[in-house]
């Protein structure tokens, strides 16, 4: 248009610098129950995230789209730090990988202060007080150690056709001698199916459509394993397919759950129980974790779940 003087002028429109109404927000991404960058499972970390509402971070967790991400504030309790865990699609009252992961970020890059190994910090959570304890063995890689939250506790049990269907293997792969297909909780419940070996454990291959039935009976979570003669004790596999984990390559919370009913299931023997156990290798991130649990008068008392964890990336978000 002509202004006053006769010049063609193009009109000014308001420009909104959009970076002045965001807030940044510093993340670090690590791998859990791993030594090695690119293996175990991937967890992100905002240690101060104060600021957030419960949209942004779901936002957050579905942008990063890994099993979970942890928000960090200041306590409420008079404890270390208050956390929640949020998966691609929910928020989740407790978590194991998460856990370790967040303590071994804040430890690592001093949000704790300058502190060193043997060390004990305590989280708010949904579930309750996760202490987590960190100590530095031989090898110089700290190790991370959760004590489950909650005691054990055991649900339905779930027919072998159904769980046989969800899982696209013969009812003859699962084992029963032991215990039928068992929801077990330290925490978060998950569904508990032992196989008769590896080589049923690999064949699984998820059945979409049979997993909403189990979710119909309570079932979101399926943890499967095998007894094993190698390294490890325990070989493990999680599936979540109907909330956007179609495997989980290391799973804290189940394998602690797993401790506890292995223990439950020795009657009359009171004692502390541990097991290694291999999670992942079918998934190319192979994880390793150290599940314990102790029983007194009968009755599994309390579950740990612990291992080793490497921080792979760090940065910055704008919300």
């Amino acid at each position: 248009m002509l202004n006053p003087a006769g010049i063609w002028q193009v009109p000014a429109f308001p420009v909104t610098d959009r970076s002045i109404l965001l807030m940044t927000y510093q993340f670090f991404i690590c791998d859990v129950f791993t030594k090695h960058a690119f293996q175990g499972n991937q967890l992100a970390v905002i240690p101060e995230a104060s600021g957030l509402n419960d949209e942004q971070m779901q936002q957050v967790a579905r942008e990063f789209n890994f099993s979970e991400t942890t928000f960090v504030f200041p306590p409420e309790q008079g404890q270390t730090k208050r956390v929640r865990i949020f998966t691609p699609t929910s928020e989740v009252l407790f978590a194991g990988h998460p856990n370790l992961g967040t303590a071994f970020t804040l430890y690592r890059n001093r949000y704790l202060g300058d502190v060193q190994p043997p060390l004990e910090v305590v989280f708010e959570e949904k579930a309750g007080l996760v202490p987590v304890t960190i100590t530095n063995p031989d090898d110089g890689h700290p190790f991370f150690e959760l004590r489950a939250p909650t005691s054990l506790s055991l649900g339905a049990e779930i027919s072998l056709e159904s769980v046989s269907q969800a899982l696209n293997l013969p009812s003859s792969a699962i084992r029963s001698d032991r215990h039928r297909p068992q929801l077990a909780s330290v925490g978060l419940p998950f569904l508990m199916v032992e196989l008769k070996d590896r080589e049923a454990l690999e064949k699984v291959r998820p059945n979409l459509d049979t997993f909403q039935v189990l979710q119909a009976q309570g079932v979101a979570m399926t943890h499967l394993y095998v007894r094993s003669e190698d390294e490890f004790d325990l070989r493990t596999r999680m599936f979540a397919p109907l909330d956007s984990v179609t495997e989980d390559p290391a799973t804290g919370s189940a394998n602690c759950a797993l401790a506890g009913l292995l223990a439950h299931l020795e009657e009359g023997v009171d004692r502390d129980y541990d097991w290694r156990i291999a999670q992942g290798a079918e998934m190319g991130r192979p994880s390793e974790l150290r599940a314990r649990a102790s029983k007194q008068n009968g009755v599994v008392t309390t579950t740990w779940i612990g291992g080793n964890c490497v921080q792979v990336a760090e940065g910055t978000l704008q919300i």
